[in-house]
């Protein structure tokens, strides 16, 4: 392990050398490069030199054994127990920090919450997770942009599409792709009876240019009158975007900005994001096995989660948690769920590691 993180140790100081030139400096993108590179490092970094720094200590304070005073030796005794607890807990640390870093955690998420089974009482709930999400941003201070939004007569949601910005927002959020099923008695229920309907939740990093390269020629765009539910949006104007990527057929609608150049650069936003989750699931459907292998794979036909309101109770299948804290968590309260699916996640990843 040390081996390895002294290899690091050796390209951190080379980006560090690379950062300080003026031809890397004047260089936008390759200083954005090596800067991303540099910070990733950091962490394991940090916790590997305190790993030495408290090695040594612990060497220091062995010759204190065996020192005549004895109160000496006890205080040496009592600084080496914790030194070696910390020497613990730093190792666990970097076997997580040396596992192979997913690319996309430091990046920006595109979250769409689409209403599924259930009819009005599902476009309901997907209201219910965009304001759960929503908050939750706010309280990991994440900015939150709504790039498109069908609304439903009764303030429900068929489909909403956020982008969420922020630090590491994707290596928090990358575990909520999936069926999010609830179980409550709908507002339009007359006989009290609880009804199960589900909503699926998509997140997907934000595509830079760098990342998806898209021929214009490979696009078909139309514009067209916005309209919306009781008049909303409607404008004179050609003001709505539509934008078919030929070679994949994907489509993307944005009508919710007056201005017909904003609305392009939303869809445009969306548009890069598909493309790049459309191959990076390509790339996964490549290592199905190692896909098998883990619990709960993030596949959006798997129900994830269930809401149960009359219980409020909330089920966390993939890694057989309850909490009854249903109202906290719809208020944003997500961490209670979020750190122990990161948890199981790294630990699986851990012994796959170990069995290599």
């Amino acid at each position: 392990m040390l081996g390895k993180t002294r290899e690091i140790e050796d390209r951190y100081e080379e980006l560090e050398q690379y950062l300080s030139q003026p031809e890397v400096i004047k260089d936008h993108r390759l200083y954005q490069k090596y800067s991303k590179e540099h910070k990733q490092l950091t962490p394991i970094i940090t916790a590997s030199r305190e790993y030495r720094s408290v090695q040594e200590e612990i060497q220091s304070n062995r010759t204190l054994l065996n020192d005549p005073d004895p109160e000496i030796r006890k205080l040496a005794k009592e600084e080496i127990d914790a030194l070696r607890s910390r020497l613990e807990q730093l190792e666990k640390e970097l076997k997580v920090l040396l596992l192979p870093q997913d690319p996309n955690d430091e990046k920006n998420i595109l979250l769409e919450i689409r209403a599924g089974t259930g009819g009005e009482e599902a476009a309901l709930f997907a209201a219910d997770l965009f304001r759960m999400y929503s908050r939750y941003a706010e309280f990991r201070g994440w900015k939150t942009q709504i790039l498109s939004q069908n609304i439903t007569g009764i303030g429900g949601f068929k489909e909403i599409i956020l982008l969420v910005e922020g630090e590491k927002v994707y290596s928090r959020l990358k575990y909520e792709s999936g069926v999010h099923r609830v179980q409550r008695v709908p507002e339009t229920e007359t006989q009290g009876r609880i009804h199960t309907s589900a909503v699926t939740v998509a997140v997907l990093p934000e595509a830079e240019e760098i990342d998806v390269q898209i021929d214009p020629e490979d696009l078909r765009i139309d514009v067209f009158r916005a309209s919306g539910h009781g008049g909303q949006h409607v404008n004179t104007t050609d003001s709505a975007v539509r934008i078919t990527h030929l070679p994949t057929g994907l489509v993307v609608t944005c009508q919710d900005e007056k201005s017909q150049h904003k609305n392009k650069a939303k869809a445009m936003k969306v548009l890069r994001s598909r493309l790049l989750d459309r191959e990076q699931s390509e790339q996964q459907s490549r290592i199905a096995e190692e896909r098998r292998n883990m619990v709960g794979s993030g596949d959006r036909s798997e129900r994830i989660r269930t809401y149960n309101f009359p219980q409020g109770r909330i089920t966390e299948h993939r890694i057989g948690l309850t909490l009854y804290k249903l109202d906290d968590i719809l208020q944003g309260q997500l961490d209670m769920i979020i750190d122990p699916l990161i948890t199981y996640f790294q630990t699986e990843a851990l012994k796959r590691s170990a069995a290599a």
